[in-house]
């Protein structure tokens, strides 16, 4: 090792240095934008999600548990503590699946760190700049981590939303209450401690836990570390920290560009409401079967060529419920190919049991493609006469320029919000939204939601 090289700090301190020395004011203009595009979709999702069962649990488990009523639980009218808060508007957002993902991250970002910062600004009062900045930078840290943590972490089995997320969690919430470097470190070595989430729980209640929990973490983590709770200041690169465990390294090329570029241009937003597995699976056989005018009845079989990343996260080959069939690429391209509605109504417990739904899964096989990585997807198409069509869709690919994701968004965010608000509250909500940043006391906005 180079002399300049062992002189360096280690990555644990240098992302704690990132998120507390980094410029507002210096961050482009469009990265606000885009931070806003993700703020709306948060915000739609997790109106979306309100009603699921594993709300009204949490809800529930929160009122057994006692305490502050000191942030507002989105859509529900309600206040619980922070931590709760965070908890439950985290899992809220995960609850139908429909939340942005980033692949850096290795899964879902933003609902493990808008609930937290929401917690904490209208408790505090804060800014919707400070807000915005926060959490561009734990998304920042949250990627950095993700990318050197690597696919072995999430082939490992597990769930980069929750274990990235605590981090990414800590280190926004650690940047909005102005944590000095130590505090910070201390901050993100609580956090680290806490990650988990295992990818076994997919389809279950557990997976929007994960998210919810992890928000909840890091919020807890700054908070404790802003009162001097002291933790490892190496937690990630050092000996049984981070990376030793749960798998990765240090990457000095992902770290290079810390600071230099901002991960939030690269968040996909869905427009279907399952699994990001299942995207790509699905696009590629709505565009065979529109580009060649097949009627689904002439279709003998449909065989998806997809990666390791896809069989892990969405082969559900038999799905029992609208939970379930979030993570069925079968399902996901039957009912996209039949009923074309791939929005929440389409996964209930009995769309998924729906016969004709059924018929046409049973033709759908899923093949481990040598070549595939991440969400793409090869699918062949075979027709009754013989005919095979192929096409390819990669959904982290097709990524679409900032006023067509504003433009997406928008709609997705007034079907939600306004199913739960109203359309005209809906309307004037997502217009204080596009000018976030100006809002000096997020509590006003907040009241709001």
């Amino acid at each position: 090792m180079s002399e300049q090289n062992a002189q360096k700090p280690g990555m644990t301190r240098r992302l704690a240095q990132f998120l507390c020395q980094t410029d507002a004011s210096k961050i482009p203009a469009d990265i606000y934008e885009h931070a806003k595009v993700a703020f709306m979709d948060f915000l739609a999702v997790t109106y979306g999600g309100k009603d699921d069962p594993l709300v009204g649990k949490l809800v529930k488990y929160a009122d057994k548990m006692g305490g502050r009523q000191d942030a507002t639980l989105i859509g529900l009218s309600q206040k619980r503590s922070l931590e709760q808060a965070a908890l439950i508007n985290g899992s809220a957002g995960h609850a139908l699946d429909y939340d942005d993902t980033l692949v850096s991250f290795l899964g879902h970002p933003s609902v493990t760190l808008f609930p937290s910062l929401l917690a904490l600004a209208e408790s505090r009062g804060l800014s919707g700049r400070d807000f915005l900045t926060a959490y561009l930078i734990g998304l920042q840290v949250g990627g950095t981590v993700g990318a050197c943590a690597g696919l072995d972490h999430y082939l490992g089995g597990w769930h980069g939303t929750s274990t990235l997320g605590h981090i990414a969690s800590a280190a926004g919430c650690a940047r909005l209450i102005g944590l000095d470097e130590e505090r910070a470190l201390f901050a993100l070595g609580i956090a680290a401690t806490q990650s988990s989430g295992l990818k076994r729980n997919f389809g279950t209640m557990v997976k929007p836990f994960h998210a919810g929990m992890a928000s909840s973490a890091g919020l807890a983590s700054a908070l404790l570390a802003e009162d001097g709770f002291t933790a490892a200041t190496d937690v990630l690169e050092g000996p049984q920290g981070f990376f030793d465990a749960l798998k990765g390294k240090v990457n000095e090329n992902i770290l290079a560009f810390l600071g230099l570029g901002w991960d939030v241009v690269n968040l996909s937003q869905k427009y279907h409401a399952s699994c990001h597995a299942t995207h790509s699976p699905l696009e590629a056989a709505r565009a065979a079967v529109e580009k060649h005018s097949l009627a689904v009845n002439d279709i003998e079989s449909i065989t998806v060529y997809c990666s390791e990343v896809t069989f892990q996260a969405a082969s559900n080959l038999n799905p029992k419920t609208g939970t379930e069939g979030k993570f069925s690429v079968p399902y996901c391209v039957a009912n996209a190919l039949l009923n074309e509605v791939t929005g929440m109504a389409a996964f209930t417990d009995e769309k998924v049991a729906d016969p004709a739904v059924r018929a046409l899964m049973a033709r759908v096989k899923m093949v481990k493609g040598q070549d595939k990585t991440a969400l793409e997807a090869t699918v062949e198409v075979t027709t009754k006469d013989g005919k095979t069509i192929t096409e390819f869709s990669d959904i982290l690919q097709q990524n679409p320029p900032l006023e067509l994701k504003q433009e997406r968004v928008e709609a997705k965010f007034l079907d939600l919000a306004g199913a739960v608000i109203g359309i005209e509250k809906a309307k004037d909500l997502a217009g204080r939204i596009s000018t976030l940043e100006t809002e000096g006391n997020l509590a006003e906005f907040i009241a709001k939601l």
